[in-house]
């Protein structure tokens, strides 16, 4: 691979990865031009001009290819001018890359939000926050459903939004991370099965669950194995109950983690209609929403941890 793809100083990856994350604390909000030219921004458009909806299978691979080629060689080109330039440019462009390929402070401030309004009785704006991070509409569901609601989406963005890219970022460098973000954001435009894109948005919803397959179970098992100390659950219940529960969902991949929490945090996760992951004899409550944020923190941490230390193996053995 080349070295503006993956330099063979593991220094370099390694300082982009920390960079990418300390970025993506510091300055976790984009707006304005940062956000027009944020690359999920501008692929999700570009998917949603392309891959118009009553379109062919066809087309939606078309549009997959056409959505992740573009921005892979713009990037890619990125870090070609910048490698030209001083290994120093290329950290600091590789570093964007990777913050805008596996952010997570601002889901955790979301979810945070939502404890903090939830515990002051403030449904309103819990539901508001709510509905920032998923699909159903939760201004008609109880407060015990809005809260499973935020819980779910934590533990399932914490495999699309960071520990995935990273694994990615690890394996093929920053590009690597950058091409699962964009393709979990073609199945977020695209992967329906309704509203006309099930053929246009197939190939985009089967990529997804390709890439995800493994992340999603790796840190299923980081949760469960982390958690306990935590949560006060016992490890060998956890896993029996994330085993049990992980394939109750559509998706082969959101079960994984969102099972896991349910698990270590002794709940039940339910999306009204669709699935019940049943783990404990209530829905979450304030207290559970800010004990998962903990676990996921703690997940997070370990994973970039361990990714670190993948990508030194990694450069070691090529």
């Amino acid at each position: 691979m080349p070295e503006f793809l993956y330099p063979r100083d593991p220094a370099y990856v390694v300082a982009a990865i920390l960079l990418g994350v300390l970025l993506d604390i510091a300055y976790p909000y984009h707006s304005g031009l940062a956000l027009r030219l944020h690359p999920v921004h501008t692929a999700f458009i570009m998917a949603r001009v392309l891959g118009k909806p009553g379109s062919s299978r066809i087309r939606g691979v078309a549009t997959w290819f056409a959505v992740m080629v573009t921005h892979l060689i713009a990037y890619g080109a990125v870090l070609w001018v910048a490698w030209l330039a001083s290994p120093i440019a290329w950290v600091l462009a590789a570093a964007y890359v990777i913050k805008v390929s596996a952010p997570i402070k601002l889901l955790l401030d979301t979810v945070k939000g939502v404890y903090e309004a939830a515990s002051r009785g403030n449904w309103a704006k819990a539901r508001e926050l709510t509905q920032g991070i998923v699909r159903r509409d939760v201004h008609s569901l109880d407060e015990g459903h809005v809260l499973s609601a935020a819980v779910e989406s934590l533990a399932e963005s914490l495999v699309d939004g960071f520990t995935s890219p990273l694994l990615y970022v690890a394996l093929l460098g920053p590009l690597g991370g950058l091409a699962q973000r964009i393709a979990n954001t073609l199945d977020g435009a695209l992967g329906f099965k309704e509203g006309g894109y099930a053929d246009v948005g197939w190939f985009s919803a089967k990529v997804d669950t390709l890439l995800n397959y493994v992340p999603a179970r790796l840190t299923a098992t980081l949760i469960t194995l982390l958690a306990p100390p935590v949560t006060g659950a016992a490890l060998s219940g956890a896993v029996r109950c994330w085993l049990r529960n992980a394939r109750v969902t559509e998706s082969v991949n959101a079960g994984h983690p969102m099972a896991a929490m349910a698990a270590v945090l002794g709940i039940t996760l339910e999306k009204v209609g669709h699935y019940t992951i049943s783990c404990g004899n209530a829905l979450p409550r304030p207290e559970h929403v800010r004990v998962a944020v903990k676990c996921v923190i703690l997940a997070a941490t370990t994973w970039l941890a361990l990714m670190i230390m993948f990508t030194l193996v990694m450069i070691t053995m090529v």
